[in-house]
């Protein structure tokens, strides 16, 4: 499964359906931040080796994947439902497929499994994160902190299109605080900085 179904063949995926820089640069966001999850998932199970890798990669896979088809099916009749079609004809897991599914309200699919949950928790939060290094002079996200993010969080004409409920709302589906939910994916984006785009000018 690892070579059919890996985070490389779910990134050629994002770039054949997403032709839009920011919307790629969401999806490998996401995916950056749901993979730190699926590392603390597979630590907590007592996975290893290429087990623990697998695991993983179906986090990081869920995220580069879950707005893959957004860009041509943009309405609420459609995205995901035809991303989740196209992935289940190229038997993707039905694990992957769920979680892509629960990421949005209105599909009717409930958030049950811990790769449900992280997706969900970490789709607004990426983007958040990526807005507030964005505005920093550097546009660095090594500039950004904990603190300044939850300040931004209560500016509401900040990003105004990010739900802070669902960033909220999130990180009590993972059991953490919203500071421990928020210091997650900054370090983790952090730490891939460069391939986020986000590395700025420092």
């Amino acid at each position: 499964m690892v070579d059919v179904f890996s985070r490389a063949k779910a990134l050629e995926l994002l770039e054949e359906w997403t032709k839009g820089e920011s919307l790629r640069k969401h999806g490998l966001a996401v995916s950056v931040c749901t993979e730190v999850y699926g590392r603390l998932e597979a630590e907590r199970l007592g996975l290893s080796g290429a087990e623990a890798a697998n695991f993983v990669g179906l986090y990081a896979s869920a995220g580069l994947l879950h707005d893959m088809d957004y860009e041509r099916h943009p309405s609420l009749d459609e995205h995901p439902f035809v991303g989740v079609a196209a992935l289940r004809e190229l038997g993707w897991p039905e694990t992957v497929l769920t979680a892509i599914l629960a990421h949005a309200d209105y599909s009717g699919v409930a958030r049950e499994s811990h790769l449900e949950r992280a997706l969900f928790a970490c789709d607004e939060l990426a983007g958040f994160l990526t807005a507030c290094a964005l505005v920093k002079p550097s546009r660095s996200i090594r500039e950004v902190e904990v603190a300044g993010v939850k300040k931004k969080m209560k500016d509401k004409a900040f990003a105004r299109a990010v739900k802070r409920e669902d960033i909220v709302l999130g990180a009590e589906l993972l059991g953490v605080s919203v500071e421990e939910h928020v210091g997650n994916c900054l370090s983790a984006m952090q730490a891939r900085a460069e391939e986020l785009g986000l590395a700025g000018s420092i």
